[in-house]
């Protein structure tokens, strides 16, 4: 058993009857009345996401997990097949537990945590940034740039991402895959 002290991002607990992951929390206390966190909570099952706010001092059945890395091996519709780094065991894992499923590029590693109980993965874990190559972007208009101006691009792995107007087909981009926002051009 754990408190609300506990909390932090990725604990996975047990709520309702179902496995949750805490994505945010915030401590709040106030000048008058007890102290709470409030949490927001994404299911592993369903991949919901529900807010929800703890009292101080209340307690959570935490969910004992261990964390590997896998690689990712390839999509076949809805199912995402990925390889143990370590074993090379693999396993397969259905598109609402990935968290940004469309900017996985073949051969990503990514860390999954397993609940050591039943030894059934219960969450993905992306790299906080991704390098993918831009496949189509309009072409920018020279003189638009006075502003933060954006356009929509298309890359290598399906997703379609907000970009500034310089950048080209062919161009590295980095992606922030908690937002899925452009970060910054990678030069070669």
């Amino acid at each position: 058993m754990a408190s609300t002290s506990d909390i932090r991002n990725g604990l996975c607990i047990k709520y309702n009857h179902d496995i949750y992951k805490i994505i945010e929390f915030l401590h709040v206390k106030p000048g008058k009345g007890p102290a709470f966190v409030r949490t927001k909570l994404k299911s592993l099952t369903t991949g919901k996401v529900l807010d929800n706010t703890f009292s101080a001092g209340h307690k959570i059945e935490d969910v004992r997990v261990e964390t590997h890395t896998f690689q990712f091996l390839y999509a076949e519709g809805d199912q995402f097949h990925f390889m143990n780094s370590e074993t090379f065991e693999q396993i397969t894992l259905d598109k609402n537990i990935l968290d940004a499923p469309d900017l996985l590029k073949e051969g990503t590693n990514v860390m999954v945590q397993i609940n050591t109980e039943t030894d059934l993965p219960l969450s993905v874990d992306m790299p906080a940034s991704i390098v993918l190559e831009v496949t189509y972007a309009e072409p920018g208009v020279k003189g638009n740039t006075a502003t933060n101006a954006t356009k929509n691009a298309t890359v290598e792995t399906g997703a379609n991402v907000n970009v500034p107007l310089f950048i080209n087909e062919g161009d590295k981009i980095k992606i922030d895959t908690a937002t899925g926002s452009y970060m910054e051009r990678v030069k070669e």
